[in-house]
């Protein structure tokens, strides 16, 4: 019983306000990470513009899986973001100890890849921005790391 409460409470929570309950957020830019702890400004301000983003966001069934020496390689270039849980979590019946996304201004949805065991393996979550970008949220964690946007 108790099993089945806890599965219907994640499905009733919702995905990205799960993800603003992270311990912390790494940005990685150009392969270079920087941590902000959750309490932080950068955590705050970072978190401000995933509302922003993911308001009205509707998570979709994913059918990608995520191959971790694939995404290390990577995070080398570009933007990601990665959200860092105390401990494990789970969602929709798939466990992560954080979640990884890749940050390009102009995606209209993105993968969320599960780190469990150490690496970044299986199946991913996918929240559609129902027309909306990425633009809010890689503007801002690209002023957090201090680049502009179009250079990372």
């Amino acid at each position: 019983m108790r099993a089945l409460q806890q599965e219907e409470s994640e499905e009733r929570e919702d995905l990205a306000a799960l993800v603003l309950r992270a311990a912390a957020l790494v940005v990685y830019a150009r392969g270079a990470s920087h941590r902000f702890a959750r309490g932080s400004e950068g955590f705050a301000a970072a978190s401000q513009a995933w509302k922003e983003m993911t308001a009205g966001a509707l998570r979709m069934p994913a059918y990608g899986v995520c191959i971790d020496r694939l995404t290390r390689e990577g995070m080398k270039s570009g933007l990601w973001a990665e959200f860092v849980f105390e401990g494990e979590q789970s969602f929709a019946g798939m466990p992560f100890t954080a979640l990884l996304a890749e940050v390009k201004a102009e995606y209209c949805g993105f993968n969320l890849a599960r780190l469990q065991g150490g690496g970044y393996d299986g199946r991913c979550f996918y929240l559609d921005l129902r027309g909306k970008t990425m633009r809010p949220f890689a503007d801002a964690l690209a002023r957090l790391v201090g680049q502009s946007e179009g250079t990372i």
